[in-house]
């Protein structure tokens, strides 16, 4: 499925405000000016001419949230990050214009109990030297599992109802040191879906699950102690949206404002096909943080040559088995078809990878990962100074090869 690329007019004018303040009441008056010529500083520039063009902010969904296009993911903090190494990047991060970040109860990734909850450990740590309200944190209550019982003080299966959504948001704000989360999300469904590179329903694991008005009237009332200001899911479907966004319709509840799903050039018609209507500003208007940009690295190309040192520091090789629909998959030929293409524009891997979902127009917000300052300056660099848009003749090349290569992680 072809969409056209992303109008940077779309984008700016889609966006209610340019502020890295999350909290309209903290802003400073004197910013108001600077704001609108952020928001009117949309040059076109290529990554050739070595020019940069200001990281953009967007209005998240509904809310009242203004995040950056760009979101630090953090699940790397705790597992292959130590603390220092986390706060380095954190500040590289928000001293270069990114005023979002990502956590959940689940982290750090490969979930492990022994490490559970570094990650948010790390970043409260680094929030203690930091103005909290222009730090847009957002954070996710675990989903339906029968392995991580370990998250909750006594359960044997973890649900998404009323007392593990409590139980999970207390426990975050103490472990994050702070008194509200901005945006908590529900990390994967309560009920079966396929997830994490599944892709067809499997029709006889439908299993019972927590009514959705239940989880809006738990999050509901987080948000009236004043815990919680915005929700949102991941890992979420059509049918999880809509029915989110009718029980707070007709209940009276708190309508989801986000959906974190897994968007990339090998990662696409999950989202395409039918999520992209849904959360259309004149339709549900749910903003998309695109987690897995570059493909859990591949899009980056560093898996390409297996013996090189890059490779082998990558978490692919790091935790075998981790993410195998990446490595065990036609992804690998469909990324040298998309490296060989960025050379034919003068475009690195990265710059082609986060510059495709950077101008998508129903991405708010791309969130990035990095297990050093140097990865980390790539990405922002690779927002900053690449074409904004990319030329339309690369992406009819790119579509030319999402033709032959349609989710080859599947």
């Amino acid at each position: 499925m072809a969409l056209a690329s992303c109008s940077t007019t779309f984008l700016c004018n889609h966006a209610a405000a340019a502020a890295p303040w999350s909290h309209p009441r903290t802003r400073p008056r004197s910013f108001r000016g600077r704001r609108s010529s952020i928001i009117k500083a949309t040059v076109t520039t290529g990554a050739k001419q070595n020019l940069k063009t200001p990281l953009q902010y967007r209005k998240l969904g509904d809310s009242d949230l203004v995040i950056s296009e760009i979101t630090l993911g953090t699940m790397t903090f705790g597992e292959q990050n130590t603390e220092k190494e986390a706060h380095e990047i954190l500040s590289y991060a928000f001293e270069n214009g990114i005023n979002a970040l990502d956590s959940a109860e689940a982290y750090p990734i490969p979930m492990k109990k022994e490490t559970q909850g570094s990650t948010d450990r790390y970043i409260a740590s680094w929030l203690k030297s930091q103005p909290r309200d222009k730090v847009v944190l957002a954070t996710k209550v675990a989903g339906y599992s029968e392995r991580s019982s370990y998250l909750r003080d006594n359960a044997t299966v973890l649900r998404v109802d009323a007392a593990n959504i409590r139980e999970s948001v207390e426990k975050s704000l103490k472990r994050l040191g702070t008194d509200y989360i901005d945006l908590i999300q529900i990390h994967w469904p309560d009920r079966y879906v396929p997830l994490f590179g599944g892709y067809s329903y499997d029709f006889s694991k439908w299993r019972s699950s927590v009514p959705f008005v239940e989880q809006l009237k738990a999050f509901q009332e987080l948000i009236d102690e004043g815990k919680v200001r915005y929700i949102g899911v991941s890992n979420e479907t059509s049918y999880g949206v809509m029915e989110f966004v009718h029980a707070a319709k007709v209940e009276g509840l708190p309508k989801i404002v986000s959906i974190q799903n897994n968007y990339s050039l090998l990662v696409r018609t999950h989202f395409e096909i039918d999520l992209v209507e849904v959360c259309h500003p004149q339709n549900c208007n749910i903003g998309l943080l695109a987690y897995s940009p570059l493909a859990g690295g591949s899009l980056s190309g560093k898996y390409i040559d297996s013996s090189s040192e890059a490779s082998k520091k990558g978490r692919l090789n790091l935790f075998p088995g981790y993410m195998e629909r990446y490595n065990k998959s036609s992804a690998r030929e469909a990324t040298i078809k998309y490296i060989e293409l960025g050379k034919k524009y003068g475009l690195t891997p990265v710059q082609l990878a986060l510059g495709f979902v950077r101008d998508r127009p129903f991405v708010t917000s791309s969130i990035v990962g990095a297990t050093s300052v140097t990865q980390l300056k790539e990405d922002v660099d690779a927002f900053v100074l690449t074409e904004r848009p990319l030329p339309q003749e690369v992406m009819a090349d790119i579509e030319e090869i999402f033709k032959r290569y349609k989710d080859p992680t599947i």
